[in-house]
């Protein structure tokens, strides 16, 4: 008599504690991604061209201003 109540008991325990354990490593997963994108050394913005340069216009026969 007591196993069936005992069973029945713990089945929503475990779903409880399964939710809690997925929700928590969706927050790891942020607070992980979050780090990482302030470790991350590239900058695009240290590596955007305006334009060509004085050597190009000096070669292609240009006057080194925009047109």
């Amino acid at each position: 008599m007591g196993g069936p109540c005992l069973t029945l008991g713990f089945v929503p325990l475990v779903r409880t504690v399964s939710r809690a354990r997925a929700r928590w490593s969706v927050v790891a997963a942020q607070c992980r991604r979050s780090l990482l994108s302030l470790a991350d050394p590239y900058r695009p913005e240290a590596h955007y061209m305006r334009g060509p340069g004085p050597k190009w216009h000096a070669k292609h026969g240009g006057t080194g201003a925009p047109g």
